[in-house]
């Protein structure tokens, strides 16, 4: 009887692998009824601006196409290439910040894109949020055996985000240090770093800091203040989540219809950007909410399952890493909308308006999804 003869090497020993379905699944759900709120969301102030209501949707569907088919080839490489370069990632993000500072264009008081031409932008700190797991998977890897340890392990693992958190403060990026930060933390406490040194350090430097960043920048003391009381400037800075808390209310258990939206149409400003998931909430109601936030907590779940089931450190810690990237966004940005904390810039994955932050987020899922196939050859 003659014996079978072996498959030829590939470039990924696991290439053939199934992915997690139900992962991919949920990621396109998402996907969908983001391009659907974009351009229910959108289009009076396209037709606003241009006079073409498919401006801003055309756009994100573009991005969109070219993400899902940059996803397919991601989720076909090796994520275990990524753990070679990983001091180099952490060079790369600080060039990227760095160069947003010197040639980036300036809006409403910040500098946080660099413009290739009028219609094509880049937002570095979306880069740099990616190559932050890249770097802290492969630098807690390389210190697993210290990072109990307070000064050597927790210590050392915190001082590289210096640098990172100082460049976006200097943009101002706060939204963006504050995910930055949260993803770090997350991924040493699963690498195995003491959760009594966050607390600690919390209390001590933390909570301080936070305080001092607050008091010294006028604008996020304002923020704070109107969260306290949005109707006491009701018609200025409470302008904004006062709209967002009218659009959730009166979008009651089965919302007022698709497309049906009253305050798109100029009361919110940018509905399409950070403030969708009132628009949402208003068309799709409260059952539309809890779908969108059922399907974010699938993500999360085949995420968190994914990182159980990777077969090294490496991979679970960037696992890990992307499904606190995509939760941390959404808690902080329905905890915005719905005026559970202050008003900070904080997109809705799968949802704002972006394109290079969409496309950026389906590469992320597709360096998820191929841990997946990993995942699937161990068992």
């Amino acid at each position: 009887m003659t014996k079978k003869k072996k498959n030829k090497k590939s470039f990924s020993s696991f290439l053939n692998n199934s992915i997690d379905f139900t992962l991919l699944v949920s990621v396109l759900l998402l996907l969908a009824l983001g391009l659907i709120m974009v351009l229910s969301a959108s289009s009076p102030s396209a037709l606003s601006e241009s006079g073409n209501s498919y401006q801003y949707f055309s756009k994100q569907l573009l991005f969109a196409v070219l993400g899902l088919f940059a996803m397919g080839i991601i989720s076909k490489i090796d994520y275990r290439f990524y753990q070679k370069f990983y001091k180099q990632a952490i060079i790369i993000a600080i060039i990227l910040l760095g160069l947003v500072l010197v040639v980036g264009r300036e809006l409403n008081g910040a500098k946080r894109w660099i413009y290739v031409t009028e219609t094509l932008s880049l937002q570095p700190s979306e880069v740099v949020k990616f190559l932050m797991i890249i770097f802290y998977a492969g630098f807690l890897t390389k210190r697993r055996d210290e990072l109990q340890k307070f000064g050597k392990g927790f210590v050392i693992s915190l001082l590289p985000l210096i640098p990172i958190i100082g460049l976006l403060l200097l943009e101002p990026h706060f939204s963006a240090s504050m995910v930055i930060i949260g993803i770090c933390c997350m991924m040493m406490i699963m690498a195995g770093c003491k959760f009594w040194h966050f607390l600690l350090t919390g209390l001590v430097a933390g909570i301080p800091s936070l305080i001092f960043l607050i008091i010294t920048a006028p604008y996020r003391l304002t923020r704070v203040a109107t969260f306290l009381d949005p109707w006491k400037d009701a018609t200025g800075d409470g302008w904004q989540i006062i709209q967002s808390l009218y659009a959730i209310g009166s979008g009651g258990i089965f919302g007022v219809g698709l497309g049906e939206s009253k305050q798109k149409f100029l009361y919110i400003p940018e509905p399409h950007n950070d403030f969708i998931f009132s628009i949402l909430g208003e068309e799709l109601g409260f059952i539309g909410c809890a779908i969108v936030i059922i399907l974010f907590a699938i993500f999360v779940w085949r995420g968190i399952v994914i990182a159980m089931k990777a077969p090294d450190m490496f991979g679970s810690l960037v696992a890990i890493g992307i499904v606190a990237l995509v939760a941390i966004q959404v808690i902080i940005n329905i905890a915005v909308v719905t005026s559970s904390m202050p008003i900070t810039g904080m997109p809705l994955p799968f949802f704002s308006y972006g394109g290079t932050a969409l496309f950026i987020l389906l590469c992320e899922v597709g360096v998820l999804l191929n841990i997946s196939r990993a995942s699937a050859k161990q068992n």
